[in-house]
């Protein structure tokens, strides 16, 4: 488990989106530097891409940390992948979020990721499990 990220906490910062609110994850409370990063809403997310973006090694390592529903840190140390470049595992996590693979919530400087497993699981009921469970 890692020990630097923050708890999810429901209902936490009022008025700020939540993964799935079907405003593409922008809105944020003005000021405080709490917000989502643009994702697609549930109905845009595309089986193609999803399994494009979780066509990795890589990736797929992120998809089994985040499997646990909690969110990360960005920072490679902290996810397991310590031997690749920082720009790297942000370059793999773009790919993840675009396809509606994660959620990114931006606080401050930092950037925490979580699985959007309700909406994957709307739209493709049993994907997740499947892969989830067939992992290493």
């Amino acid at each position: 488990m890692v020990e630097d990220r923050p708890r999810d906490h429901e209902g936490g910062s009022e008025g700020a989106a939540r993964p799935g609110d079907g405003d593409g994850g922008r809105a944020g409370r003005p000021g405080d530097g709490d917000h989502w990063l643009a994702q697609p809403d549930v109905d845009d997310i595309e089986l193609v891409k999803v399994l494009h973006a979780l066509g990795d090694p890589v990736r797929l390592r992120l998809l089994k940390v985040y499997a646990d529903g909690e969110q990360y840190s960005c920072a490679p140390d902290l996810l397991g992948l310590a031997h690749l470049h920082k720009s790297t595992v942000s370059h793999h996590m773009r790919i993840m979020r675009e396809a509606g693979v994660t959620a990114t919530r931006v606080v401050g400087r930092g950037r925490y990721v979580q699985l959007r497993r309700a909406d994957l699981d709307a739209r493709f009921p049993g994907l997740l499990d499947a892969l989830i469970k067939a992992l290493p």
